[in-house]
């Protein structure tokens, strides 16, 4: 089939054959350096509210507790402000409250916790799970699906690391009255110091990370192929002029010379390849000359 098309339409085809593998390379590329720019981007702000939350929580341990403590065993009702991961999620909560926060989402997921909503779920148990066999670990990350929404998560091992909170969390006995008068005497007992009881899971819609990637993505993607067709238009333009129309102007050379016209001449405005079959032409066109003249002595 190639054989029957000009070398015009040759040049165009293979350019736009090299352009087509360019941009499916480039896209490939280009695709997956966006996502994870976009997985850091998100991962970097999802850091940044992990440490926030860790910065109230210590806050909350050390100014806020040492106030409200002794009110613990008076007040009929337990003070939750005097745990860290109470401020910890309402700080948070408050948060969400603005339209740039409102699709993440924070959790002090626990294994046996006294406030049941920060009980941990299967997925969240073998994440805790994985963070008590490896305590080397100092973070998880990855995907979970939750219903029709995949999330992306970071979490961090939540571990007791103050002997103050061993106050409400040792043994029901030595647990504040308030608490028990609140939460009972069945959960949120038996911690001992130092132990990893549950994990700071912060998580966010993948589909933020994907649509941030697109966006980048059809941007980039739009310059790049407006770029390759520019340099493919210009490369075909100068193919034309330096090689298309010289070749065919032999061709119309040659053609006259075929037909007896030895006054026609082969042009050679350059030194490279054309130029030289340019000037080979026009020595076989002399040879013919030649050539004739000498058979019409003979005659």
């Amino acid at each position: 089939m190639l054989r029957n098309i000009d070398l015009n339409k040759k040049f165009t085809l293979v350019l736009t054959i090299v352009f087509m593998i360019g941009v499916l390379l480039s896209g490939l590329a280009l695709s997956a350096i966006l996502n994870r720019n976009a997985e850091n981007e998100v991962t970097t702000q999802a850091e940044m509210l992990m440490q926030t939350m860790i910065a109230v929580r210590s806050y909350t341990d050390k100014q806020v507790n040492p106030l409200l403590a002794a009110r613990l065993d008076t007040d009929p009702q337990f003070i939750p402000q005097t745990v860290p991961g109470y401020s910890a999620r309402e700080v948070f909560e408050n948060l969400r409250t603005s339209n740039k926060y409102t699709s993440l989402f924070y959790k002090e997921a626990t294994l046996n916790p006294t406030n049941l909503r920060d009980k941990a779920d299967t997925f969240e148990t073998k994440l805790i799970e994985s963070l008590r066999k490896n305590k080397s670990l100092n973070e998880l990350r990855g995907y979970r699906q939750i219903g029709n929404e995949n999330l992306y998560y970071i979490a961090k091992p939540l571990i007791i690391s103050e002997a103050s909170c061993l106050v409400c969390h040792s043994t029901p006995e030595a647990a504040p009255k308030s608490l028990l008068a609140t939460y009972g005497s069945k959960n949120g007992f038996g911690w001992k110091l130092n132990e990893i009881v549950g994990a700071q899971v912060m998580s966010v819609p993948a589909s933020h990370i994907q649509q941030a990637a697109q966006r980048s993505f059809l941007i980039v993607m739009a310059v790049v192929l407006t770029a390759f067709a520019i340099a493919i238009l210009i490369t075909n333009i100068l193919l034309k002029k330096a090689v298309v129309y010289p070749i065919k102007r032999i061709v119309k050379v040659a053609n006259e010379v075929s037909t007896g016209n030895m006054e026609a001449e082969f042009e050679h405005s350059s030194n490279d390849e054309i130029g030289m079959l340019a000037i080979a032409f026009n020595r076989m066109k002399i040879s013919l000359s030649m050539a004739m003249d000498m058979l019409q002595r003979r005659n």
